[in-house]
């Protein structure tokens, strides 16, 4: 998603004057001195020496790594990425031979599936390295909606009515959930397989869809009532002591009469469609009384009962009558510069550089 670029970069001293994780020595030396950070990303997203040969959406495609790799180059770390498709074997050659003081992980599928990347996190922890983001447990909590949501119940944080239904099996829609009602992978993230016809009115239209997300995207459905009204992302960094970022918000300038806010795949990652539309990130103005504070503590409950470390993304509806709903937890959220997470990270006076050597330092301290 595409952000304001005109965003003054914060001072080093800015950023230390805003909430921060505690640092202990460990971090505090790790910040001072060059590290090896081994950065692992998938294959096809491994930048090449020349940037500027590429066009605007080549660019696009790869800018999370390349801006990543830019920004611990700055910190004056020494950096070595590693492209990954379908094999472990040299992401344990690489540690045992190059023995990085950190992994930086990038990956959020393995093999061609979203569920796979907890193992390859388990690897580094069976490997005994240090990692960024976030752990097994998290990553399995977070990636299947219907758990996460089973989870926020439990802790008494209102989710939207659902149901899930499984490959191969006929739709039951329960009957206390709704139309319309808005069909979605149940494991898939960037909004994967996820567009206007995404919402349904009607059992026939929810069948198709549902045969859809079985067929197409080749996961489990998990079937919700669509709550109309604003898409808001609480940003959220830390282990123990956590930071939840300024709130921002989904915004469409050019949507059709009558026409509902759905982030829908080609909103999120086609950079024409968001031209055309007016699509951006902003922060969250003008909220409801108490829900910019309901945001913050919200979010870091959610974190801390999914087991979430380092940092993550909370997701949200915020209901035309002012009703918070908690949609999903993203454990792998956007991390190139300017984009939701970095933005919102700007705007409590975090710097992108600083906001990496922070991520890196979270990892050192687990």
């Amino acid at each position: 998603m595409t952000a304001d670029r005109n965003i003054e970069k914060s001072s080093a001293k800015a950023s230390d004057s805003t909430p921060a994780v505690k640092t202990t020595r460990r971090q505090r030396r790790a910040h001072r001195k060059k590290l090896r950070v081994l950065a692992l990303m998938h294959e096809d997203l491994v930048p090449p020496e020349n940037i500027e040969s590429l066009s605007e959406g080549e660019f696009h495609r790869i800018k999370t790594e390349s801006d990543i790799l830019q920004a611990l180059k700055t910190l004056g770390h020494e950096a070595r990425p590693l492209g990954v498709r379908d094999a472990v074997a040299p992401i344990r050659q690489a540690v045992d031979e190059w023995k990085p003081d950190i992994v930086f992980n990038l990956l959020d599928e393995f093999q061609g599936e979203a569920i796979y990347d907890q193992h390859v996190v388990a690897l580094l922890e069976l490997l005994r390295v240090p990692y960024t983001g976030n752990n097994p447990r998290g990553l399995v909590l977070a990636r299947d909606k219907a758990l996460s949501k089973k989870v926020a119940m439990y802790h008494r944080i209102t989710v939207p009515r659902f149901f899930t239904v499984r490959k191969k099996r006929r739709v039951r829609r329960l009957k206390n959930v709704n139309f319309p009602l808005i069909v979605k992978s149940l494991v898939e993230e960037a909004s994967m397989g996820i567009s206007k016809a995404s919402i349904v009115r009607d059992d026939t239209a929810l069948e198709a869809r549902v045969q859809f997300i079985h067929e197409r995207i080749g996961t489990d459905a998990i079937v919700e009532e669509f709550i109309p009204g604003r898409e808001i992302y609480v940003g959220v960094i830390g282990n123990d002591r956590l930071v939840a970022l300024p709130p921002r918000e989904l915004i469409v300038d050019e949507l059709e009469p009558g026409e509902d806010l759905v982030a829908t795949e080609s909103l999120k990652h086609n950079i024409h469609y968001q031209k055309k539309h007016g699509v951006r990130i902003a922060g969250a103005k003008n909220l409801p009384e108490g829900v910019a504070s309901s945001l913050e503590r919200v979010s870091k409950r959610i974190y801390r009962m999914l087991s979430l470390e380092g940092y993550a993304r909370i997701d949200y509806r915020l209901s035309n009558d002012g009703k918070l709903y908690f949609l999903e937890a993203n454990p792998n959220p956007e991390l190139a510069n300017y984009e939701e997470l970095a933005h919102a990270a700007a705007k409590a006076g975090i710097s992108y550089e600083i906001l990496i050597q922070r991520i890196l330092n979270l990892g050192l301290r687990r």
